[in-house]
């Protein structure tokens, strides 16, 4: 399936969607941003793992900002909150999402990038968050994901300074979760989402939807939200298989 600016695949539990606009290294517009809502939104219930990546060497280079130029104060704040809910989808939608990373992971497409649930990074990656050099400010969502990844003191120097990192630092930061070596991220990528797919669906779930919210969480609340978690689980066919194969010494079936 293609669109202006995606092409979307999908192959039984596994989904992939690239962006494919080349030509201004896959900024991100509103008509991308409205195709990855589609995207999401419309995914068979069997998909399990998406594949995000960029086509012509770039994961995503931000917001384009030839449409940013004259937006009122009013239509920011609504873009910025519908920026937010795109990127809660591709948190919190039910699927894990996999980057592979290639070039620009700028600004917004660090953004979405720290949406997924597992980064992989080539060595021409760089993060950045350049808003700063350009008079603006993050709206999609950086403050909260890159400053949870961060920290608010690096996270101030980085805005501050426009400095950039590369795919070793970025791992070492913790903005990618692997570095690889050039033409190896989709690769890994695919092999990594055959292995999640093949998870129980209800533990992929809640590892993707429970552990960043219980990480808001007071200690206790956390620790409570912990225990329905667990039980909820641990109440499973998937669970019960899980168990049993493991005693019997074989590789669980799940549904």
């Amino acid at each position: 399936m293609t669109g202006s600016y995606t092409e979307a695949r999908i192959c039984g539990q596994i989904a992939e969607l690239e962006l494919i606009r080349e030509d201004k290294r896959n900024a991100m517009s509103d008509g991308l941003l409205s195709e990855i809502e589609a995207f999401y939104a419309s995914l068979p219930g069997a998909v399990r793992v998406v594949i995000l990546h960029g086509r012509g060497g770039h994961y995503c280079s931000g917001l384009d900002l030839a449409e940013h130029v004259s937006r009122s104060a009013e239509a920011g704040v609504y873009h910025s909150r519908n920026w937010h809910r795109i990127m809660d989808m591709i948190q919190f939608g039910g699927p894990v999402t996999i980057s592979a990373m290639t070039g620009a992971v700028i600004g917004g497409g660090l953004e979405m990038a720290t949406a997924t649930h597992v980064r992989i990074a080539e060595p021409s990656v760089i993060f950045q968050l350049p808003e700063g050099r350009r008079g603006i400010f993050v709206g999609g969502g950086a403050t909260v994901r890159v400053g949870r990844i961060l920290g608010a003191d690096r996270m101030v120097e980085m805005m501050l300074t426009g400095r950039k990192y590369d795919a070793k630092e970025g791992l070492r930061l913790g903005l990618a979760h692997y570095s690889v070596g050039e033409g190896e991220a989709l690769p890994l990528a695919r092999k990594l989402a055959g292995k999640i797919a093949a998870n129980a669906p209800m533990s992929n779930y809640f590892m993707v939807n429970a552990l960043s919210r219980i990480g808001d969480m007071s200690r206790a609340d956390g620790l409570f939200t912990e225990s329905l978690a667990a039980a909820l689980v641990q109440t499973t066919p998937d669970a019960e298989e899980g168990l049993r194969a493991f005693l019997e010494k074989r590789e669980p079936k799940f549904r």
